[in-house]
């Protein structure tokens, strides 16, 4: 007798006991993504994606957000594909769609292996001191209407990327915000949202004094 089909909920219940669960966790997915590929000198976002995992909201921004976070946004034109990519992912959950699309030019950007590997290494003590208090609680704010709150507070952010790039990584600040509301959406925080819309408010009040006044 073929077995009973799983029930989206219980879809839903097996992505997320998949999915990492703290920054640790999405760290250690993006060094498999460098060490499966032996051979290769670079490491793509798409390398890096298919690691850490493209089945929830909070796994998908994590990456754009740790990279803008890491001495990786120095690289010129990172954080404003860091950025169209947050674009992209929040624009389309807004939109009401289950699975994201993105371009290929933005999934074959590439880094090089050494200089990756040191942006983890350089995050790897951090990470573990991030994820000590690290706990469920205001789980409303990460999910149902507090999800797209998140989602159009990282829309505000991305749009802050490509100009912040005039300054040297001015664009981390950024890449902090995102990381927050990431981790909040994998580790059901909602204490970080807050913290994230924070940030998100102190960004918006930089950019516009900066280059409006």
């Amino acid at each position: 007798m073929a077995a009973p089909r799983p029930q989206p909920q219980q879809q839903d219940d097996r992505r997320e006991d998949d999915a990492p669960h703290d920054l640790s966790g999405v760290l250690d997915r993006m060094h498999h993504a460098s060490d499966e590929h032996p051979e290769l000198e670079k490491v793509s976002l798409r390398h890096v994606l298919d690691a850490v995992g493209e089945r929830s909201f909070g796994t998908l921004l994590i990456v754009p957000g740790l990279v803008a976070l890491s001495p990786l946004s120095g690289i010129p034109g990172m954080p404003t594909t860091m950025g169209l990519l947050v674009i992209l992912i929040s624009g389309q959950l807004l939109l009401g769609r289950r699975s994201f699309w993105m371009p290929g030019f933005i999934l074959d950007r590439c880094i090089g292996r050494r200089r990756f590997d040191r942006a983890l290494d350089f995050m790897a003590r951090p990470a573990r001191w991030i994820d000590r208090p690290l706990q469920r609680r205001l789980t409303w704010l990460t999910k149902g209407p507090g999800l797209y709150v998140v989602a159009a507070c990282c829309l505000l952010v991305a749009a802050t990327m490509p100009p912040l790039e005039l300054l040297p990584f001015a664009a981390s600040a950024a890449g902090l915000a995102i990381t927050l509301f990431a981790l909040s959406l994998i580790a059901r925080d909602g204490l970080l949202a807050l913290l994230g819309v924070l940030v998100t408010g102190g960004l918006a009040f930089f950019a516009i004094r900066f280059f409006f006044f």
